[in-house]
């Protein structure tokens, strides 16, 4: 359940239930990708395969296109780093999101131990995952449905599904929060 700190850093009040993830594979379908989301939606900002300015100037064009459409941005990196880049927040494993100010804080997770280091670092949601397989981890199994459940279940903030997630997926889940690469690309 989420309290008033957590609805606080977040634009509009609200974690968003949809979230679209950067990734090399879908760079080219970015703003096609972004232009299908619905209003308030989520946008996190990875792009590792990019260096200095060319990230720099690929999250500012991909920025204002989401801004445009009323979704929340969120910059892989520490939390210095997204308030410098006017992102929303940042989103990483709890040792680099610990530390630094405001802005909403959305942590990696793989198993109970890192969920708990994500609340103790003050995440605001957790990503959770992955839940199924997926092509960001070639030959790697997922948590499957239950495990996913048995372990968000333990969470003190939100949790969002990550990993082979598409709509149909969250669906069957019964997960309203979910986060996909290629399922919304």
């Amino acid at each position: 359940m989420m309290d008033a700190r957590h609805l606080s850093v977040m634009p509009g009040g609200a974690l968003p239930h949809v979230w679209l993830i950067s990734d090399a594979r879908n760079d080219a379908v970015l703003e096609r990708a972004l232009a299908r989301l619905p209003r308030g939606s989520g946008f996190i900002f990875r792009h590792h395969h990019l260096a200095g300015p060319a990230r720099r100037a690929r999250f500012a064009r991909l920025m204002r296109v989401a801004r445009g459409r009323g979704i929340t941005v969120v910059l892989a990196g520490t939390m210095a780093e997204a308030r410098r880049a006017g992102a929303d927040g940042a989103y990483g494993p709890a040792r680099r999101l610990a530390a630094g100010g405001g802005g909403m804080r959305l942590v990696t997770a793989h198993s109970l131990r890192e969920v708990a280091r994500a609340q103790g670092a003050g995440a605001d949601a957790i990503l959770l995952s992955p839940v199924w397989p997926t092509r960001s981890h070639p030959g790697a199994g997922g948590l499957g449905g239950l495990r996913f459940r048995l372990m968000a279940a333990r969470a003190q903030v939100p949790v969002i599904a990550l990993g082979g997630m598409t709509r149909a997926r969250a669906r069957a889940l019964r997960w309203r929060r979910w986060a996909a690469i290629d399922g919304l690309s």
